[in-house]
């Protein structure tokens, strides 16, 4: 495996990284926009206000973009594999 392989790999992870975490982020800033302009707006200064809801949302996300998250790490994985087999 030369260099090239390699720094194509390291590219691949990390747009596979960016795939699978992207939307979780973008939920969680949407989130914290929201419950931030609803303290800003009542001046309620809660903290478990803030962290709660944003914790549930994400946990639901979670659960509704697992299969996407599993087939993009799957077909990952599949080119990590098909790369070792080549390889050998």
């Amino acid at each position: 495996m030369d260099v090239a392989e390699t720094l194509d790999v390291s590219r691949d992870a990390i747009i596979v990284l960016l795939q699978v975490s992207a939307p979780l982020m973008v939920i969680a800033l949407v989130v914290g926009l929201v419950i931030s302009l609803f303290q800003a707006l009542t001046q309620i200064q809660e903290q478990t206000l803030a962290f709660v809801p944003k914790m549930v949302v994400l946990l639901v996300a979670t659960l509704l973009l697992m299969p996407f998250m599993a087939s993009t790490m799957s077909s990952f994985m599949e080119r990590i594999a098909d790369r070792i087999v080549a390889l050998g």
